[in-house]
């Protein structure tokens, strides 16, 4: 008889609650629900239901007013915020957030140098060639500046940066918001690769149909309740 083994992000009873000059707010209520290695997961819910807030939480950005996270059975406060964000969860932000004087392969390069992590083998920096390379950039993009990039090879390199440190979870809020649709469908492609080929948890919050649809879970957040629905 063997173990059971626990999922890689569990949220047990979560809830969270804004505090306003007149009266508090609560966002997100008794969440109970757990996110396994190698599956794709997106979160719908209209806008203002608290999608970002869930997120926030399960990537450590945020602790909830009640109920516990736990990443591989290890309460996020135990593990710490800061060590569950360098080594374990990552997330890419809907403006992605790159240093903008920096090229889009020093972008990765100093992701891996903030958080310590060191590649198996090699260098860093042909690590990070091979992360941009593995998601779609060429040498000569990844040499220029991120600003002399496309909103689609920003959001690439972002993912690249997410992905040095060799994180288990990956985040993204609106990833595919303001992108056309042949770019959008790689990047959905990417995730699909990230969780199915490389055993990752990737869980996206999104407003798209065309997104949710390609994913093995989709979750509806609504009047702070989590719900899953078959995805046919």
């Amino acid at each position: 008889m063997t173990s059971a083994t626990p999922p890689v992000l569990r949220l047990a009873d979560v809830s969270h609650t804004y505090s306003g000059q007149r009266r508090k707010t609560t966002v997100l209520k008794s969440i109970d629900y757990s996110f396994e290695r190698g599956t794709f997961y997106t979160i719908l819910g209209p806008s203002g239901s608290g999608k970002t807030t869930l997120l926030s939480l399960a990537s450590g950005l945020d602790t909830p007013t009640k109920g516990t996270i736990s990443f591989d059975g290890q309460d996020l406060t135990k593990l710490g915020f800061g060590r569950y964000r360098n080594k374990h969860a990552a997330t890419i932000f809907q403006q992605y957030n790159l240093l903008t004087y920096m090229t889009a392969l020093q972008n990765v390069i100093c992701a891996m140098e903030i958080t310590g992590a060191k590649p198996a083998t090699g260098s860093r920096k042909a690590h990070a060639s091979h992360l941009l390379e593995q998601i779609g950039l060429d040498k000569t993009m990844t040499t220029r500046s991120v600003m002399q990039l496309s909103g689609g090879q920003q959001q690439r390199v972002a993912i690249a940066r997410a992905l040095a440190c060799d994180v288990d979870i990956l985040f993204a809020d609106e990833p595919t918001g303001n992108l056309d649709e042949d770019t959008a469908q790689g990047i959905i492609d990417t995730f699909r690769e990230l969780a199915h080929e490389q055993g990752k948890c990737v869980v996206v919050v999104t407003h798209s149909q065309q997104l949710a649809a390609q994913s093995d879970r989709i979750l509806n957040l609504r009047k702070g309740k989590l719900t899953e629905q078959v995805n046919t």
